[in-house]
């Protein structure tokens, strides 16, 4: 039997009632970007202390067996995390 898996979004629900939804891995910040808010996966913490964070990733799973049976299943899986954010920094745009 052969199976092949590919995530196909990640939901992360951030502990303070917002969900973002992510297609793809995200872009990496550089300072160019200044304080615009992410594309395409992100998220900002208005305040510091501990957020309790899920993230639930979505698989799509296409397998062959021997004799030619095959398919296609999706599955999630839900992991929880803590984000313990302790310093909230300041941007000087002047």
């Amino acid at each position: 039997m052969t199976a092949t898996d590919l995530v196909d979004r990640l939901v992360w629900n951030m502990g303070e009632g917002t969900k973002a939804t992510c297609h793809r891995p995200g872009t990496q910040y550089t300072a160019d970007q200044g304080t615009v808010p992410s594309s395409d996966c992100g998220h900002r913490y208005e305040r510091p202390g501990e957020h309790k964070v899920y993230v639930t990733a979505h698989w799509n799973i296409d397998w062959t067996a021997a004799g030619g049976d095959g398919g296609a299943l999706t599955e999630t899986r839900t992991t929880e995390l803590v984000a313990d954010l302790r310093e909230a920094q300041v941007l000087n745009t002047r």
